[in-house]
């Protein structure tokens, strides 16, 4: 796979697979996705705010789904990691992977996404997006009239379990795993709200059937009944290194500026989509993303061809 091909996404998930699938129907470029397979898509067992699909749909089906779809237009596909990205004397791009292969593209896409902070509790990965999230744009409505309980640290989990009191749960716990600092304003909006709170770490998730919670058991012994847990950390990770490595500006948080007509970065033929860019986080925006990316590259790639 030392050939050069006309684009390269690094990161198969949401955006990634929109943007081959935009791509490949042109039917005029030889496009790349390099995937490692895992991502925050990989994980969420259901999304339930997209446009099609009420009854929502795993990350893993989407994905699933999307691979097929794009290689039904030509888009190839090899698994690996990539760990080194760099520009070639052509002006094109060479990225490396964990396997030791060097891939060669004119133009490059770096739709490497974010990792969600959060301790491996017995129990959560199976209610991931199922009965347990990380976004209340997503899935705040998911907790109307449920026990809910927010598995967090500090002030960003305080934060986080204010704003959902908003959605209206039958109940509504703080449990502050980390036991981190939270201010004294936020612990005094807390007691308003009508929030329990506990300092306390979390020793498992409970589930009454696959992907369903029954309680929180924390790690004196209680247990703590929910229906519905909302997990908020901070500093969650950013996957831009890549794109550092070649030059892209970004934001102190490791967020990735882009144009914000055609996502393309401060380095010409590189484009970064999806969740390592600056936007809210959401699946349909990261599809979005990816055919707005794709429709620059192709516009860039014929010009270079045809003098456009």
């Amino acid at each position: 796979m030392n050939d050069t091909r006309d684009c390269i996404m690094v990161g198969g998930g949401i955006a990634g697979l929109q943007a081959a699938i935009q791509l490949g129907r042109y039917q005029a470029h030889r496009i790349l996705v390099i995937d490692s397979g895992d991502g925050r898509s990989a994980l969420c067992r259901g999304y339930h705010n997209l446009l099609g699909w009420p009854d929502g749909i795993s990350g893993a089906e989407l994905r699933r789904i999307g691979r097929r779809q794009a290689e039904q237009y030509g888009a190839e596909f090899v698994e690996d990691r990539v760990i080194r990205a760099e520009r070639t004397q052509s002006g094109g791009f060479a990225v490396t992977g964990q396997s030791g292969e060097t891939y060669r593209s004119r133009t490059l896409v770096l739709a490497t996404g974010v990792t969600d902070r959060f301790p491996e509790w017995p129990g959560f990965r199976e209610c991931f997006g199922k009965t347990a999230y990380v976004c209340p744009d997503c899935d705040g409505f998911e907790i109307i009239g449920r026990r809910t309980v927010v598995l967090g640290s500090g002030n960003p989990g305080a934060s986080m379990a204010l704003l959902l009191a908003k959605r209206r749960p039958s109940s509504l716990h703080y449990l502050n795993h980390e036991g981190k600092p939270v201010s004294d304003p936020l612990k005094r909006r807390l007691t308003d709200q009508g929030i329990a709170y506990a300092e306390e770490p979390v020793a498992e998730v409970e589930l009454r059937q696959e992907g369903a919670i029954a309680a929180v058991r924390l790690a004196g012994g209680s247990r703590i009944e929910a229906e519905r847990a909302f997990v908020a950390f901070g500093g969650n990770e950013v996957h831009s290194e890549l794109a550092a490595q070649l030059g892209a500006e970004r934001l102190e948080n490791g967020h990735v500026l882009t144009h914000a007509r055609s996502k393309m970065t401060n380095v010409p033929g590189l484009w970064c989509i999806g969740d390592v860019g600056v936007h809210s986080e959401q699946a349909a925006i990261a599809m979005g993303e990816g055919v707005q990316a794709a429709i620059w590259i192709h516009k860039v790639l014929m010009g270079e061809e045809y003098g456009m």
